[in-house]
């Protein structure tokens, strides 16, 4: 970094005035001296997102910004915790300051917008890579966690899927009847909206939850082992879009039942709960003006199965995204 030092980098662009009341001392010295709340546990996610893998080059530095929190967040949410402190390590190319400034700003709205403050972190130069590390606080016997899921309960999702990764695909097509179709799916990709504050909530009623990163099936797979169960899904129930659906009649060629179980990047949170508590929690998706489907039910046959409309079984090539793979 030549255009000015890591610390005058730091001064310009991330010393933000927020100031929470449960950090005694932020950023400017070694350590971060912060006061956790005694009857909560810490809850502490990590995600990193590089150029060319996470998100494509042309992705604007504002869009980079928000997204970099958006995913750990999101993480957040799947655990039912309230967000508190963020660290961020920036690694760049070089010091770009109008790119800066855009970045720096949509990382500060971000912050605000969900009420963390940045405590610390590290800028070194490299290609362009994003991490952010949050930490929340949760009740300790009101987290959702993801060996919960016994057989008999249901299966649920937020919001709809695919549409970011229909969004990437649609990335060089420019030709759609409908622009507003590339629009919203590259919204869905650039902008996932965390569902934090359903999420507090639902622990209420919702005894796990996983964020749809990887993809539906291999995001469910893990609760699914972690719990010792299986699942069927049945994909007529997956909600989907407008967007999504009338892509789907427009391009021929793409393998939308992939997109939609094992796209990822839509950051819902993959939901199970005691059929019970489905109408209070349906409840407060609606007092919330949240979207939550019903999309299957656990089981104990140890196995994860997809059924159409007919009951059959369908066969999918990837269950989701791989990191060292990239399928």
């Amino acid at each position: 970094m030549t255009a000015t030092t890591e610390f005058g980098l730091i001064q310009n662009y991330f010393s933000f005035d927020t100031q929470r009341d449960d950090v005694v001392l932020g950023i400017g010295d070694d350590c971060a001296l912060l006061k956790s709340p005694t009857a909560k546990q810490l809850a502490v996610t990590v995600d990193t997102l590089v150029c060319g893998v996470h998100f494509p080059e042309i992705t604007s530095a504002e869009d980079i910004a928000y997204k970099s929190l958006a995913v750990s967040l999101s993480d957040l949410a799947a655990m039912g915790a309230e967000p508190a402190w963020a660290t961020l390590a920036l690694t760049l190319p070089d010091v770009n300051e109008p790119w800066l400034e855009k970045f720096s700003l949509s990382f500060k709205e971000t912050l605000k917008m969900y009420g963390l403050q940045l405590i610390g972190g590290d800028t070194t130069q490299g290609p362009l890579s994003v991490t952010v590390q949050l930490t929340g606080f949760v009740d300790a016997d009101k987290a959702m966690r993801r060996d919960a899921a016994r057989p008999g309960d249901r299966i649920y999702v937020t919001g709809t899927l695919g549409g970011a990764a229909l969004g990437l695909k649609l990335l060089n097509v420019d030709d759609l009847p409908d622009p507003m179709i590339k629009q919203s799916c590259l919204r869905k990709l650039n902008r996932p909206v965390p569902r934090v504050v359903f999420a507090q909530k639902a622990v209420e009623y919702c005894c796990c939850a996983i964020d749809i990163s990887d993809g539906l099936i291999a995001d469910l797979g893990h609760i699914l082992e972690a719990s010792a169960c299986g699942a069927k899904i049945y994909y007529d129930q997956l909600p989907v879009s407008t967007e999504f659906a009338k892509c789907s009649v427009y391009l021929n060629g793409l393998d939308y039942t992939h997109l939609l179980l094992a796209g990822g990047d839509d950051y819902e949170l993959c939901m199970v709960a005691s059929g019970e508590n489905e109408q209070s929690l349906f409840s407060l998706a609606e007092s919330m003006d949240v979207l939550l489907t019903h999309i299957g039910e656990v089981d104990a046959s140890g196995n994860l199965s997809v059924l159409n409309s007919n009951g059959e079984l369908i066969e999918l090539k990837h269950s989701g995204y791989e990191h060292f793979t990239h399928e």
